[in-house]
């Protein structure tokens, strides 16, 4: 690994790229600690330390929520939209007619819908946690509301909006003049970024909890790798055509069916659901003294401290793979095009009958994959009895952004090397 660093190194153009993404994380970096006005440091701080939800979005910002700065938001609006997009092409017809039907110009549509789709759900939670930081005790954000400084809250939604959509401009210039997938990079600078922070918290606190989280972190790391990485190949065979006196096809090949299909995605949604029970049912919870109601055992049981919320958890993100996995292979639709290719699975009869062997196939080893994940995400449930906390030093939603990233750079980067006849990364 170490000598393809060396040489990817010494091509001026593979080295131009590693640079230019060093460059924009730099600028990314120094644009997260630029605050919005009228912010409480030490308000900000006691805030991020009581609430889930700010650690979740602090996750996708980079690190940038934690100090409110103009990037604040990062690309989570961005991640959103592409969301919404992913599910609205699988449901309505003539979005999935146009991602088909279209090319490249009809993706580079979608595209255009998801950026300007951003901008709204930018501007909405840029006001959600700006209302949010003021209802905090103390008030992170002092003279915050359209009835107590128009002018100052409006420039104050402008800059978190603004931001956002320079950190996806940051993102794509990287995707297309750098190495790796630009979104990702930036969400995976600011996860990096936050350990050495949570290292020295922890050697100053408990050694041995620093040990214990590594070895779990280094075991977590090769499990996601190993489940990453995982595939059915599913064989393949293509029938032989003669046009003319020429014979075309006849050769086999095989259809990579991946164990974990969906990413993160189902962490991210389980996540954003769970959150919404404790938040709707905290108004209406009776206060400390007097008789509890339902709403006070809706709160506590929603509660990361909570087995309840844990089993939940397990539950909805095994739900939401299978759910977002069966989405992704419907708008791939492999049968049809196999068909249309003149390319069939050997034993399986051409349309149909396909369809539903592709289907059980995947149904079984996506199983595997969601039973993973389950576990990766209640993971820091699972060893806060052993070692008495659940801040680990990356979350699983963070652990599985990094090894995603730090796979799909080292393709790219081993696919420019083997195109200069270099050894790559990955042998």
């Amino acid at each position: 690994m170490i000598d393809a660093v060396r040489n990817a190194l010494r091509l001026p153009d593979l080295r131009n790229k590693i640079f230019f993404t060093l460059l924009i994380l730099v600028i990314y970096r120094l644009a997260a600690h630029v605050p919005v006005p009228n912010v409480d440091s030490e308000a900000l701080r006691n805030f991020f330390s009581t609430n889930q939800l700010a650690g979740m979005l602090d996750l996708f910002s980079g690190g940038a929520l934690a100090n409110f700065s103009v990037v604040a938001m990062g690309v989570y609006p961005y991640i959103t939209a592409q969301i919404i997009m992913t599910l609205a092409v699988g449901i309505i017809p003539q979005l999935e007619q146009l991602q088909k039907e279209g090319g490249e110009a009809g993706r580079a549509k979608i595209n255009q819908w998801t950026h300007l789709l951003t901008i709204p759900l930018a501007a909405l939670q840029a006001f959600a946690q700006a209302f949010v930081l003021t209802q905090s005790s103390p008030p992170v954000l002092r003279n915050f509301g359209f009835n107590v400084d128009p002018l100052g809250t409006f420039s104050i939604l402008i800059t978190l909006t603004a931001g956002t959509m320079f950190a996806i401009w940051l993102g794509e210039l990287i995707s297309e003049q750098g190495i790796g997938s630009g979104i990702s990079i930036i969400i995976f600078s600011g996860i990096v970024a936050a350990i050495p922070q949570r290292v020295g918290q922890m050697l100053q606190t408990s050694p041995l909890n620093l040990l214990a989280f590594t070895l779990i972190t280094i075991v977590t790391i090769v499990g996601i790798i190993f489940i990453q990485e995982g595939s059915r190949r599913i064989p393949v065979q293509y029938g032989k055509q003669v046009r003319g006196t020429k014979m075309y096809g006849g050769q086999s090949t095989h259809i990579p069916l991946r164990v974990n299909s969906s990413g993160m995605i189902p962490l991210i949604f389980a996540v954003s659901i769970l959150i919404f029970p404790g938040v709707i049912a905290a108004p209406f919870a009776a206060p400390v003294g007097q008789p509890e109601n339902i709403a006070n055992w809706v709160v506590n049981a929603f509660n990361q401290q909570s087995p309840v919320y844990w089993l939940v958890y397990f539950i909805m993100v095994i739900g939401f793979t299978y759910f977002y996995t069966d989405i992704l292979f419907r708008q791939q639709n492999i049968p049809e095009a196999l068909q249309k290719q003149g390319g069939f699975i050997p034993g399986i009869r051409p349309g149909k009958r396909t369809e539903e062997y592709l289907n059980g196939v995947l149904q079984r080893i996506t199983l595997v994959g969601a039973l993973f994940l389950g576990l990766v995400a209640i993971l820091p449930f699972l060893v806060r009895d052993v070692t008495e906390t659940t801040s680990m030093l990356i979350t699983s939603t963070g652990m599985l952004i990094v090894v995603g990233v730090v796979l799909d750079t080292m393709k790219q980067l081993q696919a420019q090397l083997l195109m200069r006849h270099y050894e790559g990364f990955i042998k």
